[in-house]
């Protein structure tokens, strides 16, 4: 017999048993679904991490830290290992020189205050350069735009939740309160920006109020309210998290600029001083972010980086972190479906086996007339992978349904979560593992039954039948 023969034939033998073939079918359908499911809700997470590291600045962007500054500024790593140096400007200008890297910028952190009628909000403000924030690729909504990199008036890039972050000053309560927002329009609103929050804060401690005024003992500091104006707002929603959400983002030397104004003759806070109390003539960031020119030399910079004196933090170590944790999530998640499967191929070998006891005469008359060994093989393989081949695909439709089901039902909230792709992710090779392997155990499931029917004796098969 022929390959066509035999396909004929096989298929003709499954029409023939219409409900055996299709309950032998549903096991399979039900197994590859388990499995194709389970692995993408991992591959979902894995998916979302790729993008918070693009949004970061990719796998070649380093985040330098070394002695921590600033109000609101961050820490890396353990305290032993902590940086004795500053990232000042000639440090900027030292990464630049490294070989391979191709961009070096400041980035400055700190705590601020926003102001708009009786809304009042805790503000992370991030200083940096145009560059950085290019390179961080933030998605702002139509009509906006990236700070001014010159003038005495500072605009700000708000986070597309920042706006949950305003509350009453006088009642305390805002949306995390409430579940109501602010009347307040990011994009066109114009408000108050403090930067000398301690000024403020004490101000408002000592008269009981917000309102700044002279004090009726000593001499009393007042912040500056700066009125400030939105170039843009990240696009999104409150539900759409990202790694912008809730920070403020501005050119950093009119930031720097606005400082030394706001604190002249005084340390800025957050900044490093002498032992008598006095400033330091340099001004020292939080950290730098410095892009390498490619990934495979993404080590050998950050090398020289610690060699210098600073820590080091790199996307790619952070990924390699987090594939180790996917691998084991995807296995245990794809275990749990495999056992549906092993049920399947179970159900596979009983059918098989259940046709060679109801056929014993068809394989008889099949050795009687010459028909070889393999062919008889060849032919109860090709129905077992049949049978793995439907429960494939109707099992990778009834895939991709339940991911769509998954995916609106869980909505808004994998978004919070910052799962903007999905908390479950069905690539094409993921469908053609799984079809490959419904075939596979298909027709390991069917081998044995398929051996015994070609041992049967054809005189034998005849006599019982």
């Amino acid at each position: 017999m022929n390959l066509t023969d035999l396909l004929r034939m096989s298929l003709g033998n499954l029409r023939r048993r219409k409900l055996r073939t299709f309950l032998t079918v549903l096991g399979v359908i039900i197994g590859t679904a388990s499995i194709v499911v389970m692995i993408s809700l991992g591959l979902g997470l894995q998916q979302s991490m790729y993008a918070e590291l693009e949004q970061s600045g990719g796998l070649t962007m380093l985040t330098v830290t070394g002695q921590m500054v600033g109000n609101a500024g961050y820490w890396h790593g353990d305290d032993e290992e902590q940086s004795t140096k500053y990232i000042t400007d000639d440090s900027i200008k030292e990464f630049s020189g490294i070989e391979h890297v191709t961009m070096s910028a400041p980035v400055y952190q700190m705590s601020a205050y926003l102001l708009k009628g009786k809304y009042f909000c805790y503000l992370d403000l991030v200083g940096t350069t145009h560059e950085a924030m290019e390179a961080q690729k933030i998605t702002l909504k139509e009509g906006g735009r990236l700070p001014a990199e010159t003038g005495n008036q500072l605009e700000l890039v708000y986070g597309n939740g920042v706006i949950t972050q305003f509350y009453e000053e006088k009642t305390g309560k805002g949306y995390w309160d409430s579940g109501e927002l602010p009347d307040i329009d990011l994009e066109k609103d114009s408000m108050f920006l403090i930067l000398d929050t301690e000024s403020y804060d004490n101000a408002r401690y000592n008269n009981g109020m917000s309102d700044m005024g002279d004090g009726s003992a000593g001499k009393k500091r007042v912040a500056k309210k700066r009125v400030v104006q939105a170039s843009g707002v990240v696009d999104g929603d409150i539900n759409s998290y990202n790694s912008w959400f809730y920070s403020g983002y501005c050119d950093i030397n009119v930031l720097k600029n606005q400082l030394k104004k706001e604190f002249a003759g005084r340390v800025i806070p957050g900044q490093p001083s002498t032992k008598s109390g006095k400033a330091y003539n340099f001004f020292a960031y939080s950290s730098a972010k410095v892009k390498v020119d490619d990934l495979d030399n993404v080590e050998e910079v950050s090398e020289q980086l610690r060699m210098m004196g600073y820590n080091v933090e790199s996307n790619v170590e952070y990924m390699e972190s987090m594939q180790k944790q996917f691998a084991m999530v995807q296995a245990v998640l794809g275990g749990i479906g495999a056992v549906s499967l092993f049920v399947a191929a179970i159900g596979i070998a009983n059918t098989m086996m259940m046709s060679i006891y109801e056929r014993t005469k068809e394989i008889g008359v099949f050795k009687v007339l010459g028909c070889s060994l393999k062919n008889i093989k060849q032919l109860f393989l090709l129905e077992a992978a049949f049978i793995g081949f439907m429960g494939g695909v109707i099992g990778n439709i009834l895939s991709y349904a339940i991911s769509a089901i998954i995916n609106m039902v869980v909505g808004n909230a994998g978004e919070a979560m910052g799962l903007t792709q999905g908390i479950s992710y069905i690539p094409l090779w993921l469908m053609a593992a799984s079809m490959g392997f419904a075939v596979l155990v298909g027709m390991v499931a069917g081998y044995f039954p398929a051996v015994r029917a070609m041992k049967l004796s054809a005189l034998e098969a005849i006599r019982n039948s």
